[in-house]
């Protein structure tokens, strides 16, 4: 018997998390599986970069263009750049990450609560 190895794998999640994602993909025209995947991408761009929400959709954004083959990429990149290194330069990013970081705790904790 072959046990080919197969590049999907199986995870349970909390079911209030797959709603949450089956909710978000609808408008989105994505799967659920999509989905999840799609808000694990932007996680650990995120984790990895220190970008705000906004760059790292914005580096999902350009990682797909690229996989589709390198269409032209927005002018606006160069300008997304230079407010990261401002914004690395000056501290802004570190304080934007802290705040969004306590915001999302606060929500949590008064969803927890609720």
């Amino acid at each position: 018997m072959s046990t080919a190895a197969s590049p999907f794998a199986s995870v349970k999640l909390p079911t209030a998390l797959v709603q949450q994602a089956r909710e978000a993909a609808q408008p989105q025209r994505r799967s659920v599986a999509g989905q999840i995947e799609y808000w694990a991408t932007l996680g650990r761009i995120a984790d990895e970069t220190g970008l705000t929400v906004q760059e790292a959709r914005e580096a999902i954004a350009r990682y797909d263009v690229r996989q589709r083959g390198g269409a032209a990429l927005d002018e606006s990149l160069d300008a997304i750049e230079s407010r990261f290194v401002d914004a690395e330069t000056t501290g802004r990013l570190v304080q934007a990450v802290r705040s969004t970081v306590s915001a999302n705790r606060q929500k949590a904790s008064l969803q927890r609560a609720a």
